[in-house]
């Protein structure tokens, strides 16, 4: 025991004590005071009775408020806590034994509380840390199935023509063969380099850097650098651009990215002496971009599919990796933008939008 619990006059043992030495007093006091009265003894005797159950009953009140009640309420709070709920406290108060138990018990439940909070914290990290390494081992599987995929056809032929070389004699073909060696060395090294770039987008290790620019003036030298003065062209060029400057803000690199895509991606399914048409307009703050080139149409079910890795629609003349729409899904998708692809009459339309800035 304490020193403190013997100064205490309010624990429940010294209570419980000074109550039961005061009725023993009263006891004794009113029986010599009924024995006094002017009455029959046996009147005096039931007066006294009377006055024992009356005593009776304002003890056991006392008790059932200052004992029974307390221990009830703070079994009530002990059972919720057991149960882990803390949201109630134990309202007991007092300086005796019940009040330090109901403030012991509540300095506990929010201890337990706190912990439990930090163990929940700790496990949604540890969850985190978890679905994390999940998802990048499943990407570097997934890159290095695409990539042991997309690398079979251009080995093969380097094998074939590297072969050839040994037993060729004509130094011409010789010549034929260096070439498409070279020609498939290069497919590969633009192949893991795209790979690896829409990789490190998806996986969040590349960040865009927004900036500030005139974007009608960007679409004309992106599109002249791709569409004009090329001898060959076999298309009708039309475009419909804004006469002032329209200001956006985002990555001025991966928009070039964007466009170089979808304006190749354009020229190359444009059937001869189609019409391949470059349009940019403003509307309620957006500039809307759009490429159409006259061909032949995406089947309406396969529309969703050509945003997808190495997806390639078997009739069509686009013969890349398939990863140039893959990577315009990725960057549009990053900044929030709109995009999409719609079948016209007579062709296609690839699209997006940007937020204009002042």
């Amino acid at each position: 025991m304490k020193m403190n619990d013997h100064m205490n006059v309010f624990t429940i043992r010294k209570k419980i004590l000074l109550a039961s030495k005061l009725m023993g007093v009263i006891l004794v006091l009113s029986y010599v005071f009924s024995a006094r009265l002017p009455f029959d003894a046996d009147i005096s005797l039931m007066i006294w009775l009377l006055f024992v159950a009356a005593l009776i009953c304002v003890i056991d009140s006392w008790m059932a408020r200052f004992i029974s009640k307390p221990v009830s309420e703070l079994n009530d709070a002990a059972g919720r806590m057991a149960a882990l709920d803390f949201s109630q406290p134990c309202k007991v108060a007092g300086h005796d034994e019940f009040g330090e138990l109901s403030h012991s018990l509540n300095v506990m439940a929010r201890s337990l509380q706190n912990a439990f909070e930090e163990l929940e914290l700790v496990n949604a990290r540890l969850e985190q840390d978890v679905e994390q390494k999940k998802r990048l081992l499943a990407e570097r599987k997934e890159l290095v199935d695409n990539l042991s995929h997309e690398m079979k056809t251009p080995l093969g032929v380097i094998r074939a023509y590297a072969e050839g070389l040994q037993d060729e004699t004509d130094e011409k073909k010789r010549q034929d063969y260096y070439q498409v060696i070279i020609e498939e060395a290069e497919r590969m090294g633009s192949l893991i380099t795209t790979l690896l770039d829409l990789s490190a987008l998806e996986n969040g290790a590349t960040e865009l850097a927004p900036e500030r620019f005139d974007f009608v003036e960007f679409l004309e030298t992106v599109a002249g650098r791709l569409l004009m003065d090329i001898p060959d062209a076999d298309f009708n060029l039309q475009y419909e651009l804004p006469e002032l400057p329209v200001y956006v803000r985002t990555d001025k690199d991966r928009m070039e990215q964007v466009l170089n895509n979808l304006i190749i991606n354009a020229k190359r399914n444009v059937r001869p002496g189609g019409i391949l048409k470059l349009s940019l307009t403003e509307r309620d703050g957006m500039l809307d971009f759009s490429v159409y080139n006259q061909g032949q149409r995406i089947p309406e079910e396969n529309l969703s599919k050509i945003w997808t890795k190495f997806y390639r629609y078997k009739n069509t003349k686009y013969s890349g990796s398939g990863l140039g729409l893959a990577i315009v899904a990725q960057i549009l998708s990053m900044q929030h933008f709109t995009y999409g692809a719609l079948n016209r009459q007579d062709g296609v339309m690839f699209y997006f939008n940007i937020p204009i800035v002042k």
